[in-house]
C-alpha cells in the first residue's frame, strides 16, 4: 500500500469519527431535551395552567386523593390580583370551594417599608444600647422585658408585621403566576391545616424580619434570631409546590450588618414542612442564595415526635439547589424522596442533607456540581442516629458513593445506609449525568409550559 494511499483511508478514518461524535452529541442533546419534556409531568386541562392537577404517580402528593387544588373552580372563584391587599382578600373569600389565585406581576408585602410597622417609640439604637454585651451581660434572656422597654416595643412591631405579610391558604386552592414575571416579595405563605393546595409559576423574594431578636443566651456568644418562611406547609396534606423561584433577591445575607459580633440576621427559612404535614410534592423549583433553606420537622423533642411520626412524607424531584448554605433539606422524622434535582454549591456552602432524628431519606439520581475545596463528604451532614439510601449520585460528573465518602471522613459519626423504604410514587427517573441538562433549562418561575 502506498503512503498515498493510507493517509487517504486515515483520513477518510478521521472524518468519518468526526460525523459520528457529531451525530453522538446532537442525539444525546435531542434524547436530553426529549426527557425534559417527558419528565415534565402530563396534565388535566393542558390549555389552562391554572385548572392544570398533579398527575398520578408524582411524588408524595399524589398518594391517595391527589393534589387537584382549585382545578375545578367555578368562574366567580377564580380572581386575578396586582395588589397585597388583593391577593388576602382573594384568599380571605367564604368557603373551601375550590378556587383560583392569579398573581399578576410582582406583589411586595412590605411596600411602605419597615419603618410602617414600628410601633410608636421604637428605636433601634435604644435597643442596640440598653442589650449590649456590655451594659446587658450573656446570663439573661429578654422574655421578662416589659411592654414599654425597647424589647417590649421590638415585640410590639414584630407583632404588627407578622399580621401584615403573612397570608392563609385555604383548601383546594391553585395560586399560579401569570407569565413569566409574577410573584410575591416579603411575603410568608401560610399554608396551615388545609388539604389539597397548589403553588405555582412565582418567584418568593424571601421575607425580612425588621425586627430580629437579640438573645444573648444563645450560644456562647448570644445571637440575633429571625421569624418568617417564604412558605410554610404546616399541619397540610397535599401540597404540590412547582415551578417556583426562592431567592433571597434584593436583600442577601452577604449584605447584612454585624451587631454584638454577629450577624445581624434578618431570614428564617425558604420553605418548612412541619407540624404532621403530609404528602408534600416539591418539582421544578429553584432554591437560591439562601442560609438556612428548607426544613423538614422542627424539632426532636416528644412533643414534636408525637405529631410528626408517621408523616412529613415529601417528595423533592428536579429543583435546582443553587448557592445554599445548609438545609437542602435539613430531615426529620419523614420518609423523603430526593431525586433528579441539581445542587451546585458556593463557597459557604455548609451541607445540603441533613441527616435529623428518626428520618429516612433517600438521595437518588441526583448531580452535584462542588467548587474546589469542597468535599462531596459535606454533602451529608449527620445531626442524629438515622439511617439513609444514597445511590447513583454524580459530584462534578464522577459517581460517588455519599456515605462512604461522609464515613470516610467522619469515622466518629458514621452513617448506616439503607433508609429501609423503596419510594415507588416517580416521574420517570433520569440518569444523574443529564440532571444539569434538563434541570438547569427547566426548574424556576417563568419556565411552566
Amino acid at each position: 500500500m502506498s503512503t498515498s494511499r493510507w493517509h487517504g483511508h486515515a483520513s477518510s478514518a478521521r472524518v468519518g469519527r468526526r460525523a459520528a461524535a457529531v451525530v453522538g452529541c446532537t442525539a444525546l442533546v435531542l434524547s436530553l431535551t426529549a426527557a425534559a419534556a417527558q419528565a415534565r409531568p402530563g396534565h388535566h386541562h393542558p390549555r389552562d395552567t391554572a385548572r392544570q392537577t398533579l398527575p398520578a404517580g408524582d411524588g408524595w402528593a399524589s398518594h391517595g386523593t391527589g393534589t387537584t387544588g382549585g382545578a375545578d373552580a367555578d368562574r366567580d372563584r377564580v380572581f386575578t390580583v396586582s395588589t397585597w391587599a388583593e391577593f388576602r382578600a382573594a384568599l380571605a373569600v367564604e368557603g373551601t370551594a375550590p378556587r383560583i389565585v392569579k398573581v399578576r406581576g410582582t406583589i411586595d408585602a412590605v411596600s411602605e417599608g419597615c419603618e410602617a410597622f414600628a410601633e410608636p417609640g421604637y428605636d433601634f439604637d435604644a435597643y442596640l444600647e440598653k442589650y449590649s454585651p456590655e451594659n446587658w451581660g450573656r446570663e439573661t434572656d429578654l422574655s421578662d422585658e416589659p411592654d414599654d422597654s425597647p424589647e417590649g416595643l421590638r415585640r410590639a412591631s414584630a407583632a404588627r408585621q407578622d399580621r401584615s405579610i403573612k397570608a392563609n391558604v385555604p383548601a383546594n386552592t391553585t395560586i399560579i403566576g401569570v407569565g413569566r414575571n409574577a410573584g410575591l416579595k416579603g411575603a410568608s405563605l401560610q399554608i396551615k391545616d388545609v388539604d389539597n393546595v397548589i403553588v405555582r409559576n412565582l418567584t418568593f423574594e424571601s421575607p425580612v424580619d425588621c425586627f430580629p431578636q437579640w438573645d444573648p443566651t444563645d450560644g456562647d456568644k448570644g445571637n440575633w434570631n429571625s421569624e418568617y418562611d417564604s412558605a410554610v406547609v404546616h399541619g397540610s396534606t397535599h401540597v404540590w409546590l412547582d415551578h417556583n423561584t426562592f431567592t433571597d433577591g434584593e436583600h442577601p445575607d452577604s449584605a447584612a450588618p454585624t451587631h454584638f459580633g454577629m450577624l445581624y440576621q434578618q431570614h428564617d427559612g425558604q420553605l418548612d414542612i412541619v407540624k404532621g404535614a403530609d404528602y408534600v410534592t416539591a418539582s421544578w423549583n429553584v432554591f437560591t442564595e439562601h442560609d438556612k433553606t428548607i426544613l423538614i420537622g422542627n424539632s426532636d423533642s416528644e412533643s414534636t415526635a408525637a405529631v410528626d411520626r408517621g408523616h412529613l412524607r415529601t417528595t423533592f424531584h428536579h429543583n435546582l439547589f443553587k448557592n445554599l448554605v445548609e438545609r437542602a433539606p435539613r430531615v426529620r422524622f419523614g420518609q423523603v424522596d430526593v431525586y433528579n434535582n441539581h445542587f451546585v454549591a458556593g463557597a459557604d456552602h455548609s451541607y445540603s442533607f441533613g441527616i435529623g432524628k428518626e428520618s429516612q431519606l433517600v438521595a437518588e439520581h441526583n448531580a452535584f456540581t462542588l467548587p474546589d475545596g469542597v468535599s462531596p463528604a459535606k454533602v451529608l451532614k449527620k445531626w442524629s442516629e438515622a439511617p439513609v439510601t444514597a445511590a447513583h449520585n454524580r459530584v462534578n460528573g464522577r459517581t460517588v458513593d455519599l456515605i462512604a465518602a461522609h464515613n470516610a471522613e467522619n469515622p466518629a459519626t458514621p452513617l448506616r445506609s439503607g433508609a429501609g423504604w423503596t419510594p415507588t410514587l416517580r416521574t420517570e427517573v433520569l440518569p444523574a449525568r443529564a440532571v444539569p441538562f434538563v434541570v438547569d433549562r427547566g426548574a424556576g418561575a417563568g419556565r411552566l409550559r
